[in-house]
């Protein structure tokens, strides 16, 4: 049976998250993180929980993924997404988490209003979103569009890019990204 550290830092790496990262959101100290990750010291069940919860699972999905029990059902309904954003600026529900051997990153994002994704980003990766509802200002090397419900976007993610919302309210797009970043 694999450790538990050694599960907890396959997901973290999943993630894209640094130990500090997590730490931070798990509110533990790195240092806790990194001797768990090496299986020097065994988390507490609170610990583990709030480590679980940033990394979008539970204790009960987790162990049952450590036994093999884990049967994958196709479905996953609107509760049972996990965040792996943050709610109150730009919110990502990810779809078949822990699908094994996932080739796409389904994500169903939900930008507030002014919200954007930060410095610009690149990755080894193609994206591709339609947006749902608002407006959405995508930035993708030197070209920038507002999009509209409907429009859509593809792009080679080594390119750098940017995501704002433009809206007075609410924007949601449903994207994908292939291979999943996280």
């Amino acid at each position: 049976m694999a450790k538990i550290g050694n599960e907890i830092k396959v997901l973290r790496e999943r993630r894209g998250l640094s130990m500090r990262e997590l730490a931070a959101r798990a509110g533990i100290s790195h240092t806790a993180i990194s001797m768990i990750e090496k299986n020097e010291i065994s988390p507490s069940v609170d610990t583990l929980a709030a480590i679980l919860d940033v990394l979008g699972s539970t204790l009960v999905s987790f162990f049952a993924e450590l036994k093999g029990l884990y049967s994958v059902s196709p479905f996953y309904r609107a509760d049972d997404l996990p965040e792996i954003g943050e709610r109150k600026k730009i919110s990502y529900k990810a779809v078949g988490q822990n699908h094994p051997n996932r080739s796409i990153l389904l994500l169903h994002e939900t930008y507030q209003a002014g919200a954007d994704s930060g410095k610009a980003i690149s990755h080894d990766a193609q994206e591709t979103g339609i947006v749902i509802s608002g407006a959405v200002e995508v930035t993708v090397g030197t070209e920038t569009s507002i999009l509209y419900p409907g429009d859509a976007y593809y792009f080679d993610s080594r390119l750098p890019h940017t995501f704002k919302n433009v809206h007075e309210g609410e924007s949601v797009i449903v994207s994908a990204v292939s291979p999943p970043s996280f």
